[in-house]
């Protein structure tokens, strides 16, 4: 060999391991992020998740921690590779090589595996999401609006993060080969990173804090908008999670350091416990970075089964089979058009209850916003004419629902659902009118009525409901509908029948979001010259257009403010309805997952690489095999089981938390606590996944040391 490149090709090829495993990690890195942004950023996912809906922001959340988990996983192996090749760079510079020489070649070795591995990363990431969504498709669900189309710009922020890995690589590079002292770089392999003695105090302060930050993070939100008037910048809030951070930093070294079996197991676990410590540094960033991808990753998974269980728990709760109600300039089947086509499909129906409602407007606070030094504030301003609200008569709720209400003159009572969790009924209502003759009513709101299938409804006497109500056109009346049938579930056909009868016999001037209101048009348009529920503003809001033609998409039977009830159609055609909220959130708990356990797996080879000789050096001094193994599964077992109690514990307890207090007054209803406990079992099978890779790692390990199985396990 006559060449320097020739040298460096020989050693290459002698350590070619630490290269692939730079190399992997930068691949799976980019994979990753990829992937996770081709789905993100997708359109038939945006045209689900409004903007500045709470779904698109859990998903920026999670996104935001997987790509901050990739981040210090690439520069974590970085580090490790030039830490493994500093002995090589020291002994070239011993021999007379120039800095310019070395770095030369360290450039071109980075360029090929940076540029190589973060190129091929974004290559597969997208192809990845699109076989994921495929194989999503093919085993849970597959329609029209499932077909996965991918927005080009959103390979900017694979780009972005390709950049950071490359740009990384080359500055830590730069600074191995700028070090003056040759001893320096040659023991630089050799050099732990101990974490100096910590209190015991730190576990359970750290604990303390985790708890605190959490909560101060969740709260500072509603705290701002809800007491101080004040709509705080984007990403305040967030800082108010850094003691949540700091907490959970200081729990993960006392975990490292001192264990939590106090001395007990002092001497029987020396090895692996100074082990820990010498790398302590590295196995702390690591678990911290687990843990947050853990807490994502759960995140993404619970949304499933919870959404899942609460639906099916509300569709049994309801009281009544078929609900649906429709405007009276519709052409809409009533009862005898349903009874006959019911017969048409052998349905027997066992009672059937129409009644007239309403569209009155009713008084409110409105928040008005005003542009100040610290940024928006609001304030409360009473409108005699806030909204608009649908009313029905004392004898007609009586007629649907076959319970008396005795109300007198200028007494109104909401309806809730059954647990009383949608508290949507504002108390303080003190009056109703009539929008377009301008008649009044004082009104006294009375405690809530609970029915399910009338959500959303009030209720007031017969001639309050009269007197308001004349002078009203048809637009602004509905008709409100409720039956049952004998052996609901085996009447899904005539249900879908029922619900194309209903949606191809109403037109276009009803094909308006839930929370279109004609009061707040009216207001909206008068004040800012729009209102962006109207058709025409759908798009520039970031809402798609309901269309009857996608009548069993998402935003069709999520949105349509007409859209029937019919208890058998929605059980069944559930996951149909929900199927990009759901394949969304599993395929970021797949990613998610997924970097927990390569970076696991590698942190874990890293010990057999690092440690490598003192296993020899205990093997010569007559460690049995039985010993050296119950020394790798300690530290093997710390690396998985610690971030994964910390990850579970904490994002379970913050779950419970959001649901406590997502309700007004807070609480847990039965359908939530439901939901916590399909989100236990979902605990338990990622658990038992969890320990599947933990097992197969720690075999890799022992193979790596030549540590055979023999003794425990």
């Amino acid at each position: 060999m006559r060449h320097f490149s020739e040298v460096c090709a020989l050693m290459r090829r002698k350590n070619k391991k630490q290269y692939a495993l730079l190399a992997g990690c930068c691949f799976f890195s980019v994979l990753l992020i990829t992937a996770y942004v081709c789905m993100m950023r997708a359109p038939t996912v945006l045209n689900v998740l409004p903007e500045g809906g709470d779904s698109r922001k859990q998903v920026m959340m999670i996104f935001t921690l997987a790509a901050i988990g990739c981040a210090v996983f690439t520069t974590y192996a970085s580090g490790l590779f030039f830490r493994q090749k500093s002995r090589e760079t020291g002994v070239f510079l011993a021999l007379g090589a120039s800095r310019a020489q070395i770095r030369g070649e360290l450039y071109r070795e980075l360029g090929a595996i940076s540029l190589g591995s973060c190129a091929a990363g974004a290559v597969l990431g997208g192809p990845l999401a699109w076989m994921l969504w495929q194989l999503f498709r093919l085993c849970v669900v597959d329609t029209e609006e499932m077909r996965l189309v991918f927005d080009p710009s959103a390979y900017v922020l694979s780009l972005a993060f390709s950049v950071f890995v490359i740009a990384m690589m080359f500055l830590l590079g730069s600074r191995s080969v700028r070090r003056t002292n040759i001893i320096d770089i040659v023991q630089e392999s050799h050099k732990s990173e101990p974490i100096r003695d910590v209190p015991r105090w730190y576990g359970f302060i750290g604990i303390g804090l985790l708890a605190l930050g959490a909560f101060l993070g969740y709260m500072s939100s509603a705290f701002f908008v809800q007491v101080l008037h004040w709509y705080p910048p984007e990403g305040l809030t967030a800082v108010f999670y850094l003691p949540a951070l700091i907490g959970l930093y200081m729990m993960l070294l006392h975990t490292v350091v001192n264990g939590w079996n106090g001395k007990r197991k002092l001497y029987k676990d020396l090895i692996a416990t100074s082990q820990m410590r010498f790398q302590g540094r590295q196995t702390v960033r690591n678990m911290l970075v687990m843990t947050l991808l853990i807490a994502g990753a759960y995140f993404g998974s619970f949304y499933t089964p919870t959404m899942g269980t609460g639906a099916m728990i509300g569709y049994d709760a309801r009281p009544v089979d078929y609900v649906y109600h429709f405007r009276a300039d519709q052409d809409i089947p009533l009862e005898d058009e349903v009874r006959a086509l019911a017969e048409e499909y052998g349905v027997t129906i066992t009672d059937f209850a129409a009644a007239p409602m309403v569209r009155l407007a009713v008084d409110g606070d409105d928040r008005i916003e005003e542009e100040g030094p610290m940024g928006v504030t609001w304030r409360k301003e009473y409108q005699e004419v806030m909204q608009s609200e649908l009313f029905l008569s004392a004898s007609g709720y009586e007629a649907l629902t076959g319970e008396r209400v005795d109300l007198a003159s200028g007494e109104i009572r909401g309806v809730l659902d059954a647990e009383g969790s949608k508290l949507l009924f504002d108390p303080s209502k003190s009056l109703v009118t009539n929008y377009l003759t301008k008649e009044r009513l004082p009104v006294t709101a009375l405690g809530p009525l609970r029915y399910d299938s009338l959500f959303g409804r009030n209720v007031m006497n017969d001639e309050d409901f009269a007197r308001l109500g004349a002078g009203l056109p048809e637009e602004w009346r509905e008709t409100q509908v409720c039956f049952n049938v004998e052996n609901c579930g085996a009447t899904y056909d005539f249900a879908k029948a029922l619900f194309n009868e209903i949606v191809d016999r109403s037109t276009e001037d009803v094909a308006r979001y839930d929370s279109w209101d004609p009061v707040v048009r009216d207001r909206d348009i008068a004040k800012e010259g729009f209102y962006f529920l109207d058709p025409e503003y759908l798009e520039e809001a970031g809402f798609s257009k309901i269309d009857y033609a996608q009548r069993d998409s998402s935003a069709f039977r999520l949105g349509w403010q007409y859209m029937p009830e019919f208890r058998v159609l929605d059980k069944a055609d559930f996951v149909k309805t929900a199927a990009v909220f759901l394949i969304l959130f599993v395929f970021i708990a797949v990613v998610c997952f997924a970097a927990v356990f390569v970076i696991a797996y590698t942190r874990c080879l890293t010990i057999a690489l690092t440690n490598r000789k003192v296993y020899d050096d205990l093997r010569h001094l007559g460690a049995s095999n039985a010993y050296l193994r119950r020394s790798v599964r300690g530290q093997v077992k710390r690396v998985f089981l610690v971030p994964a109690l910390a990850g579970t514990g904490l994002i379970y307890a913050f779950y419970v938390m959001v649901m406590y207090f997502n309700g007004s007054p807070p609480g847990i209803t039965y359908s939530e606590a439901a939901g916590l406990l399909m989100a236990l079992l979902v605990i338990a099978a990622v658990s038992a996944l969890m320990y599947g890779v933990y097992r197969l790692t720690l075999a890799q390990v022992c193979r790596a040391l030549d540590i055979r199985r023999q003794g425990g396990a």
